[in-house]
């Protein structure tokens, strides 16, 4: 059994709480850096303590005497690469060895999926930090792709016949439990954690309608139209600027391409999609 605790971020949230049973069922100690310690699991070997992205001290010091974390990406925000900033400080201050760091496939400078060019940021500066690392760079998440579907059964967006290796939050799991408790085999690696399979909209939208029973179609739009169907949400320019963009980079072939990461590192098959939304 280990006995360094191994800290993870998120542990409320679906992915870094997947993470945290994980390791519980493990046997690993570990140490919940989250908002609110009452809504943290209740794990057996977890403590939960109060150290929000953006304050640097109180991270500092629920990472003291940790040797690796598992920092899962901020909520979507303005200001994000500034408190993953603050994070990695705070974590190269606090003497932690390793960090592993959740980012986005084909995370770039100039990647078409806006949101891709902050986690770009964010490895940089890890790299910069001094500490130990391993980047998963996930693909958009299965598990959610049944929220690109509206009300009327459609899916909409600038995607064209581009594909999207799709992977499941559990396969992410799955791969970081197994980083976690082998930082060192691991450090200086970027896994690209991709389903088993590259779908076009139209064929997820095939996928979705055979497993739910309900039938869903996909209509391309133009970029222009789609910033137009999305006005009405009232949303600010830059999270629009997210929601397209995901589309145009379906478009472009940025979120296609299968990696064997997920099979490598785990010794099992990455799901479907199908198989996810079955799960559901």
């Amino acid at each position: 059994m280990d006995t360094e605790p191994i800290a993870v971020t998120g542990a409320t949230g679906r992915l870094g709480g997947r993470v945290a049973r994980r390791l519980a069922d493990a046997g690993v100690p570990q140490r919940l850096l989250v908002r609110d310690p009452a809504r943290a699991p209740r794990l057996p070997g977890a403590t939960a303590v109060p150290a929000p992205y953006g304050d640097g001290e109180a991270i500092r010091r629920a990472l003291d005497g940790v040797g690796t974390v598992l920092m899962v990406s901020a909520s979507e925000s303005p200001d994000r690469v500034a408190q993953h900033l603050t994070f990695v400080d705070a974590a190269a201050a606090a003497g932690v060895a390793h960090l592993v760091y959740v980012s986005f496939y084909r995370a770039a400078p100039d990647a078409i999926f806006t949101l891709a060019r902050d986690h770009w940021a964010t490895e940089q500066h890890v790299r910069a930090s001094g500490l130990r690392w391993t980047f998963l760079r996930d693909d958009l998440y299965a598990d959610f792709l049944p929220g690109m579907v509206g009300a009327d059964g459609v899916i909409r967006g600038p995607a064209g016949n581009g594909r999207v290796a799709a992977v499941a939050q559990d396969d992410i799991a799955d791969v970081a439990a197994v980083v976690l408790r082998d930082p060192a085999a691991h450090a200086g690696r970027t896994l690209d954690l991709t389903g088993p399979q590259e779908l076009t909209l139209a064929e997820l939208a095939d996928v979705l309608t055979a497993v739910t029973g309900r039938t869903v179609t996909y209509r391309p739009e133009t970029v222009e139209e789609a910033y137009a169907s999305r006005a009405a949400y009232g949303a600010p320019d830059w999270q629009v600027d997210a929601w397209v963009s995901t589309y145009t980079a379906i478009a472009a072939g940025e979120l296609a391409g299968v990696s064997p990461a997920v099979p490598d590192t785990t010794g099992h098959p990455a799901r479907t999609v199908e198989q996810v939304l079955r799960a559901r």
